[in-house]
């Protein structure tokens, strides 16, 4: 299943949670309501709002129970071939598949052909930094160049979002706390990013960081650890790898960062990027004004958005 975040061009309204059926957005919290009406459920479906809250951010808030009603919705109008109203694409817009998520841990240097040409060292353990919520764009928003930085670098990665707390999680159930994946780009501004040993203020610039263009559940991605993954600026090739060479993976991810700070449903962790970022070219080719920059993760599907100049 993919689940959106989206909202109608001809009106100014907030976002809401939905889900893709045949290339249409179908709205969760009205599916949900005609499920619990055509069960007779007639007192829930009056109270839909705070059973499967249409708010991106209350969604996730719910964790586990938003997703399992969600699935119940979605099942529902895919087995009963219940009318429900349809948005088309070009009727919409696309937000960021998590909205406000409470923290977005990246990971570095975590791909050994990537840890070369950055030319540093292995790490014994992973690398963490923090983006903030203001990075976050959605799949049809630009990324925005502000001039504090001539060094602007792409990287491809795979997002992971999580369902449920999860606090001191064991290895080998890590991945019952994930709620599904969507595709990141980790836009790094190299210059600011080097001129400290820490690197926030190169990470985590204003409407920098496209996630999306949707959620697709771990029904559809039951293991992370085999996809093919790939970016490219104004078409050509950039990067092309597979998740089987993270050097940390993503079970080992989620036990290592759960151990230490507690992970909360809505949660990103993107999880490190591989070799043929722009700073490591010959010579280097950091993104410019009008570039299209186009990430594909096997089973997720594209990400594509244009650099543009901060006003």
């Amino acid at each position: 299943m993919k689940f959106v975040t989206y909202r109608p061009k001809q009106f100014v309204l907030p976002y809401r949670t939905g889900f893709m059926l045949d290339e249409h957005v179908i709205d969760l919290q009205s599916a949900y309501q005609k499920l619990l009406t055509h069960t007779e459920q007639y007192d829930l479906a009056y109270t839909v709002h705070t059973l499967l809250p249409s708010d991106p951010a209350s969604f996730y808030a719910l964790g586990k129970i938003a997703f399992d009603r969600a699935k119940d919705a979605v099942a529902f109008v895919m087995e009963e071939q219940i009318e429900v109203e349809k948005w088309s694409p070009e009727d919409i817009v696309l937000g960021p598949p998590v909205a406000n998520p409470s923290k977005v841990i990246c990971i570095g240097t975590n791909y050994k052909d990537h840890v070369a040409e950055m030319k540093t060292n292995i790490p014994e353990c992973p690398v963490l930094f923090a983006k903030f919520s203001n990075a976050l764009i959605g799949p049809e928003e630009p990324i925005e160049k502000p001039g504090a930085t001539e060094k602007l670098d792409y990287e491809v990665e795979l997002a992971v979002v999580i369902g449920k707390e999860a606090k001191e999680v064991a290895t080998e159930h890590a991945l019952d706390y994930v709620a599904g994946y969507t595709i990141g780009n980790d836009v790094s501004a190299r210059d600011l990013q080097k001129r400290t040993p820490q690197w926030l203020q190169g990470k985590s610039l204003d409407h920098s960081t496209p996630i999306g263009p949707w959620l697709v559940t771990t029904d559809d991605i039951p293991d992370p650890s085999q996809l093919a993954l790939q970016s490219k600026v104004n078409g050509k090739i950039r990067q092309s790898s597979n998740t089987k060479h993270l050097i940390f993976d993503i079970p080992y991810l989620i036990s290592f960062i759960s151990n230490l700070i507690t992970l909360s449903p809505g949660d990103v962790i993107l999880t490190g990027t591989p070799d043929g970022v722009g700073f490591a070219q010959e010579p280097p080719q950091f993104l410019q004004k009008g570039d299209i920059v186009s990430l594909e993760i096997e089973g997720i599907g594209k990400l594509e958005n244009e650099v543009m100049e901060k006003e």
